[in-house]
């Protein structure tokens, strides 16, 4: 029995006449965090209609499928799933009837003890219909006590222990859930009078609604019609927010965790130009897009001459077709494509931010080395990935980290043929992110330090789901 776990980007509105048609504007904004499905539920005459694909916002919702989700609340989610399971069954918002109505959600996160309790839950008989963990937490709702949506929620919080961002939609209520360890972000807005929810405040942004605060680790809010209520019904010891938010996985415009992700990229960058120097550097490059803000803060710090030595592809996704062994080195040059006359006869700084199995880092190296450049020196604007996540993030299991198999840097540097390799140490980015001491953040990737830990046997099933 494999879980899957996910990558995805939440929205919610309720008050809305327009609230399917904003629902897909505001997962537009949140397609970084998820391309592989979406789906939009919205409330209309005391019933949920739901419409969800495979595929990317923009091709899956025309003008004739979100005609077909009135109401003036909707609910949407975009999917990147962390396994190989990719399958509509997984594909959300689910929706599902229970002694309370109809009832949709949509998650962002990953639950760590969703084994356990689905293994006991079907042991008692109990059905499921995907693999993912997230229906698990429907079943969580269904079986708690309480006459309230957000009575049985809170219940469902005493039980599942992980990551999530959840937004509800049920009878004539949407509600709007942040775990008690804050790791997924999760932001409130206001529409004209609507409320709106979502993963980043780019999502608000676009439609035109103005951000009010985060929704609080722990926190359930209730939204009618009639206006909100807030519950903090669980707290735990300590904030554990993902640090990778904003070293990649969040747009650089938005908001996340109360502070502007592009401000804190940049700054990453400048603590690794003070950590990592480079003598006699030409040039500061970046690994386009996530490594931009980054080796911009490397290059102010340095005084070293900023340029864009390498071109992104828009039109290549995470994955492509690879249709014969002989042909899949050409991977890395449909995303990317060097500019000679930057690199040749300069040595260069290649700033990027993270490095995961390697593969794709050795291949840019070999590509700035066949342009011309003198010495390739790599700097990473996170501290090395060393462990996975089980949290929501995607990475692999721990045999595959690059970080994790070569102990230091020059080893590192070796294997991607690049002259030097140079990280953000976890001491600079706590720095950055918390004035050195590291409270309230996630670092887990990096140091092994898990907040929650995985249940027994967790790692292994990581390991198996992943082959």
């Amino acid at each position: 029995m494999k879980s899957i776990h996910d990558e995805c980007g939440v929205f919610g509105i309720l008050g809305h006449e327009g609230a399917s048609t904003l629902a897909y504007l505001g997962l537009h904004a949140l397609q970084h965090r998820g391309q592989e499905s979406a789906g939009i539920a919205a409330w209309n005459n005391g019933k949920i209609s739901v419409y969800k694909q495979m595929g990317l916002v923009g091709d899956i919702f025309t003008q004739d499928v979100l005609a077909r989700l009135p109401g003036d609340c909707a609910i949407g989610h975009v999917r990147y799933s962390t396994a190989g399971a990719s399958s509509l069954l997984n594909a959300q918002p689910m929706v599902c009837q229970y002694a309370g109505g109809d009832l949709a959600l949509a998650h962002n996160g990953n639950i760590v003890n969703a084994q356990s309790i689905k293994w006991r839950m079907m042991n008692d008989g109990q059905l499921f219909q995907s693999s993912t963990d997230s229906e698990v937490l429907l079943h969580l709702l269904a079986e708690s006590k309480g006459s309230r949506l957000a009575e049985r929620v809170a219940g469902m919080m005493e039980q599942a222990r992980g990551a999530y961002s959840l937004v509800l939609m049920g009878r004539d209520e949407m509600v709007a859930v942040r775990d008690p360890y804050g790791f997924r972000p999760l932001v409130l807005g206001n529409l004209d009078g609507a409320t709106v929810v979502a993963s980043e405040t780019t999502a608000l942004n676009l439609i035109g609604a103005v951000y009010e605060r985060e929704i609080e680790p722990g926190e359930i809010l209730v939204v009618t019609r009639k206006g909100r209520e807030s519950i903090v019904p669980v707290r735990a010891p300590r904030l554990a927010r993902c640090v990778f938010e904003h070293i990649y996985f969040s747009r650089p415009d938005s908001v996340v965790f109360d502070r502007q992700v592009y401000t804190m990229r940049s700054l990453f960058g400048r603590q690794l130009a003070l950590e990592q120097p480079v003598a006699g550097a030409d040039v500061v490059i970046p690994v386009p897009d996530s490594g931009v803000s980054a080796a911009n803060g490397f290059a102010r710090e340095a005084g070293i001459p900023f340029d864009m030595g390498l071109i992104r592809s828009h039109y290549v996704g995470r994955t492509f077709i690879e249709p014969e062994q002989r042909i899949r080195h050409f991977g890395v040059k449909l995303k990317l494509a060097a500019v000679e006359s930057i690199i040749r006869n300069r040595v260069v700084v290649v700033v990027d931010d993270s490095i995961v199995r390697g593969t794709t880092s050795k291949k840019i190296v070999q590509m700035i080395r066949a342009n011309g450049a003198k010495e390739v020196h790599l700097r990473i604007s996170s501290p090395p990935t060393r462990w996975p996540c089980y949290y929501g993030i995607d990475t692999p299991c721990r045999d595959e980290l690059i970080a994790a198999r070569l102990h230091n840097s020059v080893d590192i540097a070796r294997e991607l043929t690049a002259d030097s390799v140079g990280y953000l140490s976890i001491g600079g980015m706590h720095k950055v992110v918390s004035g050195g001491s590291g409270d309230g953040w996630c670092d887990a990737c990096f140091s092994g330090r898990y907040p929650v830990p995985p249940e027994d046997g967790y790692s292994t099933h990581e390991r198996e789901r992943r082959q």
